[in-house]
This record gives structure tokens, C-alpha cells and sequence, in this order.
């Protein structure tokens, strides 16, 4: 009933009307029109079904409307109309298994389903003190990740990487093979061909079974993709606050960046770093920091983000990693060797490992990462045959061990993982690792003492 009530007192009469005076852009500018920033608004068309709009800042004592769909068939002197001022989501149980669009209404084909709750769509994070501390792993799925970089229930990780490295194939295999009770899985600004692809091939029957998808496709308007992304994050808190493990993927952060990058623009926001408006820094923490731990559930959250021209420093690569609990970076130099899943160990890292895996796995974890450092500081000597053998106990070992590294972190799409297995073949290879340099440095050790 408490709820019920501030959403009855967050309401304005939806009798409020105005005219469309001229377009901006993608934007529509409305005299006589006082509606809040985030209000729902109609434009009426002479043909066709009135356009969907939202409100999104004011000009010259004109009030903006940014549209859902096409401004074609708008004309000057078209009536607007005030539709909603507080925003909510349908949301339930049997959205499991289903493939809704931003607005939370099914796009799969099936009837739709009943639904007897409703979300915010732009909530408040929870209280920085009410967070509980996030101490136990998850298992992703996959064996880099559950075993290298080790991810906790709650966590906020960043996968990071240019176009075409297999960041969706990764995602997939995380839905599949997780130990979260649901997914929740954002395509936001996704090819509409890939759609189909990520569910029938990637994410599979038994993943899309637990997940709700939530989809927005390139051609869409960028509001539309901005919503699809507070969609996706209001159906997971529903889900957190029934006290379940949430899986949140998001890809991509980036395209939900850009997306802003329009709708700021067209409100008349100054360009700054690479064209991004302020508006796009302020709401990818307010985005980011909803998800994580109660005390009810969790909301673990693998966010992707395309890094434009391979290039790790670029404004919203930057903004992200400072905004998160790890990043995972995927690399094309190991893509295009056939290796996949592509996740480049050294220059990964998980915050939260440490608090999340024992210490025998973080033990095990530090002489693999140090087998592959070494080798790659004497990579070009090792590849033009200029290492000397005995050089080095860490290089030794990894040339030794190179076949068994490989097989641990290539790993099919139809191969399961789990943080305990993972854990035991690390501990594995760390043992064979240490065995190795043991025997390297015997040699020296039990050399004769002179008289």
C-alpha cells in the first residue's frame, strides 16, 4: 500500500496538451507544454497510430520530445499529449523463458504472459551501507574465468573487446553453464540477424529456459535502447528482491552509451570527449550501481563493452573499468589464432578474487599467471630462437607446460564449467608447474662445495 501511495503522489493529470512547434534533429519541440523530463507523451498524426514519445529537456520555453519510432507523418501543429509521468515494467515469473522488447511486451511469437507485479523503471541503488559484503564465487562457466579471474556472487565484471572476438559466444556460454537461479540478458544495439543466432546457438534451450531476454536492435531508436537497458536492470532487481542469484548480461554498455550520446545531443547538451555529452557519465554509474547484493537476493552483472579501434583508453572503456569490480579483456591477437575463448589472463583482473576463492586456488592462480608472464617478457626471444634453456625456471616450465596451458584455457562452447573444477585443474597444472622449477634448480643446489 506504501508503494502504491508515492506512486499515486508522483502522478500529474494527463489532461496536459500542447502543439508541435518545429523539429529539432530526431526531436520534436512543443509550446505550451509543461511536462516533466521523463514524461510519456503522444503525438497525434494525421495517419497512422499517434507517436510514442518521451520528454527530454526544454529550449526556448519549448518542451523536447525525443520518439520511440519514426517522426515521419508529424507536422507542424500536431497535437501532444501528456500519456505518463511515473514509469513502471510488468513483471512476474513467466517472463522466464521469454523474449520481450524495451517496453517488456513479447516479441517471440507466444501469447503473452500474466503478470501480476510491477518494477520502476528507474529505481535508486540500494543504500551504500545496506550492501552486504560480497564473499562467496560463481561460477561462470567459463574455465578462464572461474579459474583466473574468479567472479563473486554480486560482482559488476566488464568484458572488454574490439568487434568480432567472440564476446557474444562468451556471454552465451556464461547463461548456459552459471550458477545463478536466472539470467537476464540485454541485447541492446545488436544486429536483428544475431538475435535468433545468440538464442538458438548460443544460449541454447536449457539456457533460454531460466533467462529473460530483453532485445533492442540497432535500427531502433536510440531511446528505445536506452530503455531496453533499464528494462533488462528493473526485470533483474525484480527477480533479486524474490531472494534470488541474478545473472545480469548486458551488450553491449557501450551501444547504451552512444544511444545516450544521441538523445543529450538532441537536447542540447555540449559535446565533450569524443562527442559524449555529461549526461552519458552521469547515468552509467546511476545504471551500474543498481545491480549487486542485497539483503534479499543478488544481481551479478557481466557488462560488455566494445572497445572502439582496439583501443583500451577510450572514454567510455575509461569511465567503465573505474565503475566496476574487474574487467576481462578479450583479445583479437588470440582470436585469430583460433583460441576461444580469447581472454587475455595478464591483463585481466579480478577486485574481488581474493575475497572470493580460498587460498590454495589463489596460490595456484599466481604460478600459472607468473608461468604466463614470463613467457610472454621472452616471447620474441623464445620465437626466434634466441632463449637458452636454463635461462630462466618460469620460461622453462612454460615451454614445458605449453600444451597443458593451452588445453586449460581453450574451452568449447558445448563444454560446461565450474569454479570447483576449474579450481582442481589449476591446482594441477601449479603443481606440475613447481615440480618443474624444483628440478631446474636441484642441479645448483646440490652442486660440491670446494674444500
Amino acid at each position: 500500500m506504501e508503494t502504491l501511495l508515492e506512486q499515486l503522489g508522483s502522478l500529474m493529470p494527463t489532461g496536459i496538451t500542447g502543439s508541435v512547434v518545429r523539429t529539432e534533429g530526431m526531436a520534436a519541440a512543443v509550446a505550451g507544454f509543461p511536462a516533466p523530463v521523463g514524461a510519456l507523451a503522444e503525438i497525434e498524426r494525421q495517419t497512422g497510430e499517434p507517436l510514442l514519445t518521451e520528454v527530454i529537456g526544454f529550449r526556448d520555453q519549448l518542451t523536447l520530445l525525443y520518439p520511440f519510432g519514426e517522426m515521419s507523418g508529424v507536422r507542424h501543429g500536431n497535437r501532444a499529449r501528456l500519456v505518463r509521468t511515473s514509469r513502471s515494467l510488468a513483471v512476474g515469473d513467466a517472463l522466464l523463458g521469454r523474449i520481450v522488447d524495451a517496453q517488456g511486451n513479447p516479441i517471440d511469437g507466444l501469447p503473452s504472459p500474466t503478470l501480476g507485479h510491477r518494477a520502476e523503471l528507474r529505481r535508486r541503488p540500494p543504500a551504500a551501507v545496506d550492501r552486504p559484503r560480497i564473499d562467496s564465487p560463481i561460477s561462470t562457466g567459463v574455465r578462464a574465468i572461474d579459474g583466473m579471474l574468479t567472479c563473486g556472487v554480486g560482482q559488476r565484471l566488464g568484458v572488454f573487446s574490439g568487434s568480432g572476438v567472440g564476446k557474444s559466444v562468451t556471454l552465451g556460454m556464461m547463461a548456459r553453464y552459471t550458477s545463478a537461479d536466472v539470467n537476464v540478458i540485454g541485447l541492446i544495439g545488436e544486429r536483428g540477424r544475431e538475435v535468433n543466432e545468440f538464442v538458438a546457438r548460443d544460449l541454447g534451450p536449457d539456457g533460454l529456459r531460466r533467462s529473460v531476454v530483453v532485445v533492442a536492435t540497432s535500427d531502433e531508436p536510440a531511446l528505445t535502447r536506452v530503455q531496453s537497458a533499464l528494462t533488462a536492470t528493473a526485470i533483474a532487481e525484480y527477480f533479486r528482491d524474490q531472494g534470488r542469484s541474478v545473472l545480469l548480461m548486458m551488450d553491449s554498455l557501450t551501444r547504451f552509451a552512444m544511444a545516450q550520446r544521441e538523445i543529450g545531443l538532441a537536447a542540447g547538451e555540449p559535446p565533450t570527449t569524443k562527442g559524449y555529452p555529461p549526461s552519458v557519465f552521469t547515468l552509467l554509474p546511476r545504471l551500474v550501481e543498481r545491480t549487486g547484493r542485497s539483503d534479499r537476493g543478488s544481481i551479478t552483472a557481466i557488462y560488455s563493452v566494445l572497445v572502439e579501434g582496439d583501443d583500451p583508453n577510450e572514454p567510455i572503456s575509461d569511465a567503465v573499468r573505474g565503475l566496476i569490480d574487474g574487467h576481462v579483456v578479450l583479445s583479437r591477437r588470440l582470436a585469430s589464432k583460433g583460441h576461444y575463448p580469447a581472454v587475455d589472463v595478464l591483463p585481466s583482473i579480478s577486485r574481488l578474487m581474493t575475497e572470493v576463492a580460498a587460498p590454495p586456488h589463489l596460490d595456484a592462480a599466481g604460478e600459472v599467471r607468473e608461468l604466463l608472464s614470463a613467457y610472454q617478457e621472452h616471447e620474441d626471444l623464445i620465437s626466434i630462437g634466441a632463449y637458452r634453456p636454463g635461462s630462466n625456471s618460469a620460461v622453462d616450465a612454460a615451454l614445458a607446460l605449453q600444451g597443458d596451458l593451452d588445453a586449460f584455457f581453450r574451452q568449447a562452447m558445448t563444454e560446461p564449467g565450474s569454479v570447483a573444477l576449474a579450481q582442481q585443474q589449476l591446482t594441477q597444472l601449479a603443481e606440475k608447474s613447481r615440480a618443474l622449477r624444483q628440478v631446474a634448480r636441484a642441479p645448483a643446489n646440490a652442486a660440491p662445495q670446494p674444500r
